[in-house]
């Protein structure tokens, strides 16, 4: 199947109108969209984080991949971290709209988790989750040559598949280390239509990190995000960020074999903090686009006055709540 853009009549289209389509057809091997800023999106797709943090907050993120290529990725993301007043509960809900060529998919799932405390200064969050995506691919999008594939002739298709996920997340003041499986439904849910189309996988993410203070105005904090597929190469993700007076983050990251960006941050306000980050491809697909683009708000509703969670919680034997600065 080979897929062109009606309006696109270039060669560069042209020529990399394969790529397009193998990424087309690989990123329905895997639920979770491919995000620069990892680092404040780990609710989405871990379940156990989602309880983890001291007060509720709401992030927005919208993600334009591959600037110049005709039906390149879109992502749109709004989710929620909810932690109760006990500080052993969670739940979080997530929405996630993801646009690649003539497909769209809209997820929507809400998690619970619950905290056991390891140690005096140790926790273990467990996650859940459930929800389901609404597949819409539309045909008329762009031309398409039919070599024996039905399934083209119906012009547009609309499904629904449900998806449930868990996850593990245990922290402390300054690290963290966390594995989730965003949809244990793989295997045999997916009528021929959704088939033909999602080609889903079971996949498990780890992530890890850890803040060091240089200084009482500069913290480093290295991180690793590491997507594995069954079927596929593994995805590795690792970035390194500098926090300047609990305000200025600056850093940079590193998809292997495949994408180096720079991230910067800005802590407006107690409760609002924008980051901003830019890939370049170091793969053959970057001397074909002008990199991606990703831009995040994230809003903290009734956040306390410090940056390093309640103080109180080190009397009771507890963590600090982890908070936003800290990327966790």
């Amino acid at each position: 199947m080979t897929c062109t853009s009606s309006k696109s009549k270039s060669l560069r289209a042209l020529t990399f109108l394969g790529v397009v389509l193998f990424c087309f057809h690989w990123s329905f091997s895997q639920r979770e969209p491919q995000y620069t800023q990892y680092m404040y999106n780990i609710g989405s797709f871990n379940p156990a984080y989602v309880g983890t943090v001291e007060s509720m907050d709401i992030s927005a993120l919208y993600r334009a991949q591959w600037i110049d290529i005709d039906g390149a990725p879109r992502t749109i993301r709004v989710g929620t971290n909810i932690p109760f007043a006990n500080k052993r509960n969670g739940m979080g809900f997530n929405v996630v709209n993801d646009q690649l060529g003539p497909t769209t998919s809209t997820y929507v799932d809400i998690s619970y988790s619950y905290q056991l405390n390891i140690s005096e200064n140790t926790r273990l969050s467990f996650g859940i989750d459930a929800g389901g995506s609404f597949l819409n691919v539309d045909f008329s999008k762009g031309d398409f040559e039919n070599p024996g594939e039905p399934i083209l002739d119906r012009g547009t298709i609309n499904e629904f598949y449900p998806i449930i996920g868990a996850g593990l997340f245990l922290y402390a003041d300054n690290w963290y280390l966390g594995a989730s499986a965003p949809n244990f439904l793989t295997d045999g849910i997916y009528n021929d239509e959704v088939a033909a189309i999602v080609d889903d996988k079971l996949q498990f993410n780890l992530i890890g990190g850890y803040v060091f203070d240089l200084s009482s105005n500069l913290k480093f904090k290295p991180a690793v995000l590491v997507n594995l597929i069954s079927g596929a190469p593994a995805t590795i993700n690792g970035s390194a960020n500098f926090l300047i007076s609990d305000v200025f983050t600056v850093g940079a990251s590193y998809r292997v074999d495949n994408a180096v960006s720079g991230l910067v941050g800005f802590q407006i306000s107690n409760g609002l903090f924008a980051g901003y980050s830019y890939d370049y491809n170091t793969n053959p697909l970057g001397d074909y686009n002008n990199g991606s683009h990703e831009v995040i708000l994230k809003f903290y509703i009734g956040r306390g006055s410090g940056q390093n969670g309640n103080k109180n919680d080190n009397l009771k034997g507890k963590p600090k709540q982890i908070d936003s600065p800290r990327f966790f």
